[in-house]
């Protein structure tokens, strides 16, 4: 990942939770999609710009922070019926390799675990850029986006509708918008 100006120095930045979105979609009765975030998550970021395949990413989510602006449907996605957010507090993602695929463009492949429930998920992502900041920091951000199925991850809760089809749809897509601050 190209973050650093010294080709010789790997540097680690950590995410800015002020300015980072962690976001998902899923298609409701099959005619719409519900969006929700999660407000709590931290990580880190070690970037290798002479070597991307040497970085690596890091993230924490805080299950039980799940928002979809619906109080009752996040009580439910954080019951044993989905996320199960008391025995399972925590959804993560640790990378296991870096790939450069040409201009600001990066695979990030690596482990996504949910409910205690390991599986690889790949991240398509895109540095959006660098900069100073005000206080004389450095910042960078980065966007990225993948999906999965959520039944692989133990999330099969659903109802079948009378018409066909399904309450909640299994493909999760996910939506990150993250700004990192290099630490010193």
């Amino acid at each position: 990942m190209v973050l650093e100006t010294q080709p010789t120095t790997v540097a680690t930045w950590t995410i800015d939770p002020a300015h980072t979105q962690v976001e998902f979609a899923v298609r409701h009765m099959m005619v719409t999609t519900v969006r929700g975030r999660f407000a709590t998550f931290s990580g880190s970021v070690r970037a290798d710009e002479a070597d991307p395949a040497r970085s690596s990413v890091e993230v924490t989510i805080d299950a039980s922070s799940i928002d979809t602006r619906e109080a009752q449907r996040d009580g439910h996605l954080r019951s044993p019926d989905f996320l199960d957010a008391e025995q399972f507090p925590t959804l993560a993602f640790r990378s296991r390799r870096v790939e450069a695929l040409g201009g600001d463009r990066y695979r990030v492949v690596g482990d996504l675990t949910i409910r205690d429930i390991t599986r690889e998920a790949v991240l398509d992502t895109t540095f959006e850029g660098r900069a100073k900041d005000p206080w004389g920091g450095e910042r960078a951000g980065f966007s990225a986006r993948t999906s999965f199925d959520r039944r692989n991850y133990g999330l099969t809760w659903n109802i079948p509708l009378e018409a066909g089809g399904i309450v909640v749809g299994n493909e999760v897509k996910i939506s990150l918008e993250v700004e990192l601050v290099r630490q010193s």
